[in-house]
């Protein structure tokens, strides 16, 4: 097994980190480029906002596939394809010849961008021992979101210099370089066990994830934590676009930033996980984003940036120790298990919007605030009953 720390650790997890970072700035990559989209094909807001949402959509659909397909193919080789067919996807939406082109394009993109969200977390849970990935999963997190902050803001300062086809390229390079680090820096499997690829045998795998407790819980836990995170950014924005801020499209864009001390909070939550337990460590992310939401209840522009700062450590915080549980806790078929919570995470992030619209029209900001405090009550109180059933901090676990 790979130790933490050790030099097959550092390989391994630079590689995953790579990946993980080109998986989520392509995703994002469209989000700075919607007016673009919506001048060039003469499109309106909702159809420029589909080329984010059919890529998501197909995203979360692809993680039943992958997960169950990889435990009977194996992992590296089909995070290596999925890669290459992003790859290939990044560099065609370059020349997309009209809007419908450019979707179909998302929605296989999409498809690909799952290969590896679903596959690297099993990875690790077949070649890492159990403290070694508490850390490196927090590690790989965090490229998370640092890949999705880069993707929006890259791609956006290049169509200000020269177009949105360009972003497109300029994101293919990048994608071309991160795969190639992917593919030399990641350690052939040495302790993957296939299991016969049988569709009985997936719904079979689903249907025993989600009669354990301990695994459906902590999926509850992920997506609605996603279903009000990822959301707040959306409200936000429509609060600091009018009076008394007005905040332009390129200010407001800059608020992912925030995602930052994301990245933080994911790459010390396995530290942290080995002196408390993970439900703990996830409960104190949720008391940190009950904490920002809060704050952001201050009509202070700053109060409002601090809160987004501080919901960002604690969601993502939260969010590492969660993916590390489901690792932990599926003793079988672990891909399909994490594939199984992204699903959660995913479904979260596109529904939100539609628990939030009627609070925000009823009460404004703070109908978001008290709607969003409502969701993170109902987290954290799993989290806890979580910590009941195992109150054992990693370093206690052989």
């Amino acid at each position: 097994m790979i130790e933490a720390k050790t030099p097959a650790f550092w390989r391994a997890t630079l590689a995953l980190c790579c990946g993980s970072f080109m998986i989520f700035s392509n995703l994002y990559v469209t989000q700075p480029l919607l007016p673009d989209f919506q001048q060039a094909f003469g499109i309106s807001t909702l159809q420029a906002n589909a080329s984010l949402a059919v890529a998501t959509l197909t995203l979360g659909l692809s993680l039943l596939i992958y997960g169950p397909l990889s435990d009977a193919l194996g992992r590296r080789a089909i995070m290596l394809i999925t890669m290459g067919g992003v790859l290939v996807c990044t560099a065609a939406l370059a020349f997309a010849p009209n809007y419908s082109t450019l979707l179909a394009l998302r929605a296989l993109q999409g498809f690909l961008l799952g290969g590896l969200p679903a596959i690297a977390i099993a990875y690790m849970g077949d070649e890492f021992s159990k403290r070694a990935m508490a850390l490196a999963v927090g590690i790989y997190i965090s490229a998370n979101s640092l890949g999705g902050i880069s993707g929006r803001l890259f791609s956006g300062f290049i169509a200000d210099l020269f177009d949105w086809r360009a972003s497109f390229i300029s994101a293919a390079v990048l994608s071309l370089v991160c795969l190639g680090i992917f593919w030399w820096a990641l350690p052939k499997s040495r302790h993957f066990v296939p299991r016969t690829l049988s569709p009985p045998h997936m719904v079979r795998d689903l249907g025993e994830h989600l009669r354990n407790p301990l695994l459906l819980m902590v999926y509850i836990v992920g997506g609605l934590n996603f279903f009000i995170f990822v959301n707040q950014y959306s409200y936000v924005t429509y609060l600091l676009a009018a009076e008394p801020w007005l905040l332009s499209s390129s200010l407001l864009g800059m608020l992912f930033l925030t995602y930052l001390t994301g990245t933080w909070g994911a790459s010390i939550s396995g530290r942290v996980a080995l002196v408390l337990a993970q439900p703990l460590c996830m409960a104190l992310g949720i008391l940190l984003l009950m904490t920002g939401t809060l704050v952001m209840l201050i009509p202070s522009l700053w109060a409002i940036i601090a809160g987004l700062f501080i919901n960002s450590f604690g969601f993502f915080f939260c969010h590492s120790n969660a993916s590390s549980w489901v690792s932990r806790q599926a003793l079988t078929a672990r891909a399909s298990a994490n594939g199984l919570y992204l699903v959660f995470y995913y479904v979260g992030a596109s529904s939100g919007g539609f628990y939030l619209d009627p609070f925000w029209r009823a009460w404004h900001w703070p109908g978001v605030i008290l709607a969003s405090l409502l969701v993170f009550a109902i987290t954290l109180s799993i989290s806890l009953w979580l910590w009941r059933k195992d109150p054992r901090p990693l370093s206690q676990i052989s």
